[in-house]
């Protein structure tokens, strides 16, 4: 944890001539698609290198939502699909690789992804980078803990900066600690991603923030977490709209009567789980 601001998440967020104006080309575009909507509130994410119209679909776990989507696309001739995702192993993550690459199977999609993701024929190491077409860079950063597969994935495309964290890192929460420790979450959360810079937009696997945020205002009571509150209660997606600065706390720990950031770690996770 980062002593002086610690991911608030622990606890469980050009120039242009006036005379000739140069209209901005996004290079970036994300589509969320929502799954289970009203259940497990879960999300897939469609990327496009809009230059090039390169796109991947990043945890496509239920095909009957997200196959039409990605057919509409492709058979517009709106994207160049060109890779499955993945940010972990779960079924609600990585469970419908199978029959996205039997729908697309013209394509011959790479899976890329965690060495236990179905059908998964590319890992990249820590901090390993490649390209979705001509301006998306993409950089892997393992964090595991919620399961020893999981990859967050850093997108850049030279203006924007956004990380895709599955169940590692939602809005004012993080996942359970189902295959790790509070040592490797607080590496994940308080190394890795507190690493990222600030403005860095956050994209969750799951739309959990505004139970997150009962559990939030039973452990503290500031300005930003009265912030979140408000807009979780009057938006019903919050993916995107936050970011790795807005996660950052430095009341967290008090909440908690701990000093050690492992240990900070560990208690805030259980509170949450005893809620």
């Amino acid at each position: 944890m980062i002593p002086q601001v610690p991911l608030r998440s622990a606890r469980s967020l050009r120039l242009t001539s006036i005379r000739n104006p140069i209209p901005r080309v996004r290079a970036m575009h994300i589509q969320s698609i929502p799954m289970w909507v009203g259940s497990s509130n879960n999300y897939a994410y469609l990327v496009t290198d809009e230059p090039s119209k390169d796109a991947v679909i990043i945890d496509p776990a239920n095909p009957s939502e997200v196959a039409p989507v990605l057919k509409d696309a492709v058979d517009s001739g709106r994207v160049n699909l060109t890779a499955v995702i993945n940010t972990h192993h779960h079924w609600d993550h990585a469970g419908g690789n199978d029959e996205i690459l039997s729908q697309f199977k013209s394509l011959q999609l790479p899976v890329i992804g965690g060495k236990d993701c179905k059908s998964v024929t590319q890992t990249p190491k820590h901090e390993e980078s490649f390209k979705i077409g001509h301006k998306i860079s993409v950089k892997a950063l393992h964090t595991p803990c919620h399961t020893q597969d999981s990859i967050c994935w850093l997108m850049e495309d030279g203006e924007e900066r956004v990380v895709f964290t599955g169940d590692t890192l939602f809005i004012g929460g993080c996942g359970r600690f189902f295959e790790g420790t509070p040592a490797e979450m607080h590496t994940a959360l308080n190394k890795t991603l507190a690493a990222l810079p600030n403005d860095t937009k956050v994209y969750p696997g799951h739309e959990y923030t505004k139970q997150n945020v009962k559990f939030l205002t039973t452990v503290l009571q500031t300005e930003p977490v009265k912030n979140l509150q408000k807009f979780a209660e009057n938006n019903q997606q919050t993916q995107g709209k936050f970011t790795i600065g807005d996660e950052k706390d430095p009341a967290v720990q008090k909440a908690t009567g701990k000093t050690d950031p492992v240990d900070v770690m560990g208690k805030l996770r259980e509170m949450k789980n005893n809620m």
